[in-house]
């Protein structure tokens, strides 16, 4: 009956002590998840709220632009809990476990002192796994979903702390900044910068998590690769450019705006690399509707000539800022190597631009059957390896197929021929040839591809 007296004593003196540490818990708990949330604020987001009246952003953002007296109060806070919790437990929990043990099992000597050494282990283990659960893991995952209302929320709370605490926080500080001078580092740096690496990775969550469209992701990467491309790279090829020439008459004119619907052409004196000057489509019909139209001459503007490795972005800023829709780009010994036209580098972020008078761009790539296609000459590798999943060695320096099969030829086909070509584990057999160029080829994939495309050799053949 004593024991049993005595075990119901020891019960009901543990009840305050463990309301005590559920207690300590809970404030454990409420620092650990206003750390975690005012760390994954959104501070762009916060300070826009904050411009727009918004008080409680307001003081979210002094305590996000003030880290150091931030964590130090937060820091304070967990450290005074757990110090507390600890200390209480050792002397109120693992006391009344140790009596209730001896009692029980009547135990003494030497026996009682390790029973109480097991009683501060037990104790101690018990309670760091409910507050690493519930003091620790448990509101921080809270917390990283709901930041900005738990921020909010504990915010005056934190901030009234933080003026309490101003002279305990201020000698932190000063010592935090003294050991991180030590280690070389300066504790006024600015945040580091955020890497296009790191930008892209939060792109891509952003899509997985639907919080953008595929196509607004793809448009974001698209202005990322912008400035790592040059107009070499954009360009309308010389071979691809419609132009005129300055002594073309007004019937072969029209009939060339007629066929193209171009709203700009080229005007070269004896050849295309002899360019004079750009004809708008605009302004020569409204010349061609007057009695006396002036000649082409007067009605050609100024070429704007570019490098072929002039960055797409400065390209794109110089024609923006100097009014100019079309530029001709020239190789390093001053011939046209093509064009380059606003509307060109506007695609290279959105995509193709069509208008009601744009007929549909033709499939450069066109499945013919299983592991067959019909290609265009001018289809890029990169697009044409990426139709038929395979990758594409960094070390081919052709863009285009047609020139992937003349790198592979010693010979420059002649118009009518048929050569054919077997590389990187494909048979490319051109189908139409005009004026030495490649217009069209059917490419199959081999299956096992031979020896010699393991090493990246081509083998070729003409008939």
């Amino acid at each position: 009956m004593i024991n049993i007296f005595k075990g119901e004593f020891i019960l009901s003196s543990i009840w305050p002590q463990l309301l005590l540490q559920v207690i300590l818990i809970a404030i454990n708990a409420y620092f650990a998840a206003t750390e975690i949330a005012v760390i994954s604020l959104n501070e762009a987001l916060i300070r826009k709220q904050a411009e727009g009246g918004d008080r409680k952003a307001a003081k979210l953002l002094r305590i996000v632009e003030m880290p150091t007296r931030f964590l130090s109060t937060i820091q304070i806070g967990i450290t005074l809990a757990g110090f507390l919790g600890s200390a209480f437990a050792a002397d109120n929990l693992a006391g009344p476990l140790t009596q209730w043990a001896v009692s029980t099992f009547a135990l003494t000597g030497p026996v009682v002192a390790t029973v109480r050494t097991l009683s501060v282990i037990v104790v101690t283990v018990i309670l760091s796994f409910f507050t690493l659960v519930f003091g620790e893991l448990v509101p921080k995952r809270v917390a990283m979903k709901k930041s900005e209302a738990v921020a909010r929320f504990s915010c005056g709370v934190v901030s009234l702390l933080a003026t309490v605490m101003r002279p305990l926080i201020w000698l932190l500080t000063i010592s935090t900044n003294a050991v991180l001078w030590l280690f070389r580092i300066n504790p006024n740096d600015e945040d580091k910068e955020v890497s296009e690496e790191g930008l892209r990775i939060l792109i891509d969550l952003s899509e997985e998590k639907g919080a953008i469209e595929t196509e607004e992701k793809e448009m974001i990467e698209n202005i990322f690769e912008f400035n790592n491309m040059t107009a070499a790279d954009v360009m309308v090829h010389r071979t691809d450019m419609v132009m005129l020439r300055a002594e073309d008459t007004p019937e072969k004119i029209e009939k060339a705006i007629e066929e193209s619907g171009l709203s700009r052409f080229p005007v070269y004196e004896e050849d295309a690399d002899d360019i004079i000057g750009i004809l708008s489509t605009r302004e020569w019909l409204i010349n061609a509707r007057k009695p006396q139209p002036k000649p082409l001459r007067e009605l050609l503007r100024r070429p704007y000539f570019v490098p072929q490795s002039v960055r797409t972005d400065l390209l794109f800023r110089d024609m923006q800022s100097k009014k100019v829709h079309l530029s001709i780009v020239v190789d390093e010994y001053g011939g046209t190597a093509g064009l380059v036209t606003m509307e060109d580098l506007l695609e290279e972020i959105v995509g193709n631009i069509y208008d009601e008078f744009d007929p549909q761009e033709d499939l450069e790539i066109i499945p013919l059957g299983e592991d067959r296609w019909r290609v265009a000459g001018s289809a890029e590798l990169e697009e044409l390896f990426d139709a038929l999943g395979m990758e594409m060695l960094e070390e081919e320096e052709s863009e285009t197929l047609g020139g992937l099969v003349y790198a592979q030829l010693s010979v420059i086909p002649e118009d009518g021929s048929h050569p054919e070509v077997n590389i990187y584990g494909l048979h490319i057999r051109v189908e139409e040839l005009s004026e030495r160029r490649v217009e069209w080829a059917t490419v199959t994939k081999l299956s096992p591809p031979p020896e010699e495309e393991e090493e990246h050799t081509g083998h070729k053949k003409e008939s």
